[in-house]
């Protein structure tokens, strides 16, 4: 007799239990939605928190780092949201964009762009009156996500977020912030979705901060971005949240005909982060960059994982990310580029980077390529290594001293991918954190 094995429920899954049994009336959607949170819930009592012993968690234990999950944050009035996006506003500077604010999980329309953002070619709306237009449409994945663990956490206790509705052959003249700020006063959870739709031929830069928190804060976001034909899209994540925090971030990208969309992401908050990105080629001639930088110490652990899925012909996808791991730290990055066997023509290559700063500075890599079509150009490669004690020696030997030469090589490891970002805003705002970080490691 076979006996499927399941270890002994943890606090954090009866917490998270509880709380669906508390919330599920509350939440949005009809009833075709809430047919799909209970689906995902199922799934949830029946295989747990993902551990180890799930393939693509194994080097991230959620289930351990769980030991206890806080109640769902409730929404905070406007003065006091107000007061925290105040305190995390200076990300990008004085750069000139739109803003959309999301506190503690919940959309503030009071102290977002909206009116702004729709003459400027984006309607926006809450994420509830989206649910309820379009039921569980919104909901859906695409293959290769809709059996993650996290990103089935977030179709259970999605409560708010907000729907981006760019207009077709639009060109958004400005770029739009997405600031998420959780709280600090005490711990909360979370696990807003950000829907965000390319109409045809549009164009639009988005920039979303994970921002805030405290020790024993727990956010699950979900940023689920469809491009249509020919559309254009940037999307830039900062993950800065504060130390104790524990933050798992999917973003989910469906690519139409000839659409572009660039993914880029800078992980340098939590002590315990996971950035998942699930892209999908649905229509032909289409071209998706992945670009990331990671920056961790001190007990940090974050997580980089990736899964590209061409399942049409003739399209291409670049994956570029680059680790640097301090003292004490562990970074992962797991890359996977999967080809259809109809994919004739696929160009797809990925290069992982690490950089180990001090003896006890972890690495786990983990490149992978599943190839069903033979007319395809696919590649991947990853190095991991220390810092070059001759270049090291070359500089100090220039009168520079030990830390500055240290943070200039450290720069010149970043800046390919740095680099390849384009965008000025987005380039200086990137930079300006990893100085930062640099500073604070000396």
């Amino acid at each position: 007799m076979n006996i499927e094995a399941r270890p002994l429920e943890t606090r954090a899954e009866t917490e998270l239990a509880e709380a669906f049994d508390t919330l599920k009336a509350k939440l949005p959607g009809g009833d075709a939605v809430a047919a799909k949170r209970t689906e995902a819930f199922a799934d949830f009592r029946k295989a747990g928190l993902p551990h180890r012993r799930v393939e693509e968690w194994k080097y991230s234990d959620l289930r351990a780092r769980l030991k206890s999950v806080p109640a769902f944050a409730a929404r905070r009035d406007t003065a006091a949201a107000r007061s925290l996006v105040e305190a995390h506003a200076g990300t990008f500077g004085d750069a000139e964009r739109h803003r959309l604010v999301i506190v503690d999980g919940h959309f503030h329309a009071d102290l977002s762009d909206v009116e702004a953002l729709g003459k400027d070619g984006i309607t926006v709306r809450p994420l509830a009156e989206a649910l309820a237009d379009e039921g569980a449409a919104l909901m859906a994945m695409p293959a290769i996500a809709s059996n993650d663990a996290a990103v089935g956490l977030n179709a259970i206790f999605c409560a708010d977020g907000v729907e981006l509705v760019i207009a077709e052959g639009a060109t958004v003249s400005r770029p739009v912030e997405i600031l998420h700020v959780q709280g600090g006063d005490q711990a909360g959870a979370s696990a807003e979705r950000v829907v965000i739709r390319a109409g045809k031929g549009s164009s639009a830069t988005v920039f979303e901060t994970f921002v805030g928190g405290t020790e024993g804060t727990f956010s699950n976001t979900l940023t689920d971005i469809r491009a249509a034909d020919e559309a254009g899209l940037t999307l830039a994540r900062l993950q800065a949240e504060e130390a104790g925090t524990t933050h798992v971030g999917s973003a989910v990208v469906t690519l139409g005909t000839a659409s572009n969309v660039k993914l880029i992401g800078a992980g340098i908050g939590s002590g315990f982060a996971r950035h998942q990105s699930f892209v999908t080629f649905e229509g032909e001639n289409a071209r998706a960059d992945l670009l990331g930088i990671t920056m961790v110490r001190a007990g940090q652990h974050v997580d980089q994982t990736l899964v590209v899925d061409h399942a049409v012909p003739n399209c291409e996808s670049t994956e570029l990310f680059k680790t640097v791991v301090g003292e004490g730290a562990k970074g992962i990055f797991q890359g996977k580029i999967i080809v259809r066997p109809d994919a004739q023509k696929t160009d797809g290559q990925m290069m992982t980077q690490s950089l180990l700063l001090a003896e006890d500075a972890e690495m786990a890599l983990k490149p992978e390529l599943e190839i069903f079509a033979d007319d395809v150009q696919c590649a991947h490669g990853a190095t991991s290594g220390e810092i070059d004690e001759d270049l090291m020696f070359y500089l100090q030997a220039r009168g520079i001293p030990e830390a500055e030469a240290k943070m200039l090589l450290v720069l010149a490891f970043l800046s390919e991918a740095v680099e390849e970002i384009g965008d000025e805003t987005i380039v200086e705002a990137f930079e300006a954190r990893i100085r930062d970080w640099l500073y604070a490691s000396a």
